[in-house]
């Protein structure tokens, strides 16, 4: 898995960080190149999303977790994401300090500069 979400510019994070996205329900599989909200439970789900990027990731559907999009291409590119951190970023930290604390602590993490969403 690679998550995104928290903007790097305190002042912009915490304008998102009391909002809510309203649940989905679970309609297909987290599996491969799916993309799901990040959340610690019902009515918790905020901008942080997650890339699947393993194949092993049903077990995700029984706790609602609902996939909403799909890599349509560049998958190799989510593939490239820099995942040896693992969960060492402390998200407090990331809200309060941003990229400027990413960058002194984390600095093989890989930043998202731009992407594009498709409607099919």
């Amino acid at each position: 898995m690679s998550q995104i979400g928290i903007n790097g510019d305190p002042e912009v994070a915490k304008q998102w960080r009391s909002l809510r996205i309203k649940d989905d329900p679970v309609v297909q599989t987290n599996e491969r190149g799916t993309v799901s909200f990040a959340m610690a439970g019902k009515g918790t789900r905020t901008s942080q999303i997650f890339f699947n990027t393993g194949r092993k990731n049903a077990y995700l559907d029984k706790q609602g977790f609902a996939p909403f999009g799909r890599v349509v291409t560049g998958m190799d590119v989510v593939d490239r994401i820099y995942d040896g951190y693992r969960e060492k970023p402390n998200q407090g930290a990331i809200q309060q300090n941003g990229n400027t604390y990413l960058q002194a602590h984390f600095p093989e993490l890989t930043f998202i500069s731009r992407a594009i969403f498709i409607h099919q």
